[in-house]
C-alpha cells in the first residue's frame, strides 16, 4: 500500500489586508514530472501570467488539492503565524484521501495535525507537492485581494494585493483602515 504524501504551504503572511490562505496538495509521479516541465517551482518566483497557466494545468491534470482561509479577523485573533497554521492544518484535513506525511513549508510543525509531518524550510523551492501548494494558494490569495479590490478600490488591492508598499501605506493613512484590514498589524 502506497503512503501519500501532502505537501502544505499559504500565501499572504506579510500584507496589511485580507486573508492569509493555505492549500495542501497530493501529485501523482506524473502529475509532478509533468507540472515540473511546464515550470513548477516556488510561486514567489514565477510571474502572475505563470501562476494562473501553472493553476489551469493543476486543475486540468486532475491534482488533488484542497485550500482554506484565515480571514483578516481570525488573523487578529490568532496572531498571524498560528492563523497561517492553522489554514494548514484545514487544508490537510480536507484532502479527500488518507494522507501519511505531510511536508510543511517552513520551520514550524502544524499544531495538532492527527498526521507525521515535516517542516522543511524553503520546502516551496524543492518539493514539487509543496511548490504546486504555493502556487494554488497564491494565486488563491491574489484572486480574493482583486475582488476586493473591486469593494474597496481606494487600496488599490489589485496592484499590490495587500502588502504594505508606500502606495498601500499612504491610502491607510488618508482614508483608515479598511474593513478587510488586519488591525493587529503594526502598519495599519
Amino acid at each position: 500500500m502506497n503512503i501519500l504524501t501532502a505537501g502544505t504551504d499559504e500565501a499572504g503572511r506579510g500584507p496589511l489586508a485580507g486573508p492569509v490562505v493555505a492549500s495542501a496538495v497530493v501529485l501523482t509521479e506524473g502529475q509532478s514530472e509533468h507540472l515540473l516541465r511546464l515550470g513548477l517551482k516556488d510561486s514567489k518566483k514565477l510571474s502572475e501570467a505563470a501562476r494562473e497557466k501553472l493553476f489551469s494545468a493543476i486543475s486540468e491534470i486532475g491534482v488533488v488539492w484542497r485550500a482554506r482561509a484565515a480571514s483578516h479577523v481570525r488573523i487578529d485573533e490568532m496572531n498571524i503565524l498560528r492563523a497561517s497554521l492553522w489554514a494548514m492544518k484545514e487544508s490537510v484535513l480536507a484532502l479527500p484521501c488518507e494522507i501519511g506525511l505531510v511536508i510543511v513549508d517552513g520551520n514550524k510543525p502544524i499544531p495538532d495535525l492527527p498526521v507525521r509531518q515535516n517542516p522543511i524550510v524553503k520546502a516551496d523551492a524543492t518539493i514539487p507537492e509543496v511548490m504546486a501548494a504555493s502556487v494554488i494558494a497564491k494565486v488563491l490569495r491574489d484572486r480574493t485581494m482583486k475582488r476586493l479590490d473591486a469593494i474597496y478600490p481606494q487600496y488599490g488591492f489589485a496592484k499590490h494585493k495587500g502588502y504594505p508598499t508606500k502606495e498601500h501605506r499612504a491610502a491607510v493613512a488618508k482614508y483608515g483602515p479598511s474593513p478587510v484590514h488586519r488591525l493587529s498589524f503594526n502598519l495599519v
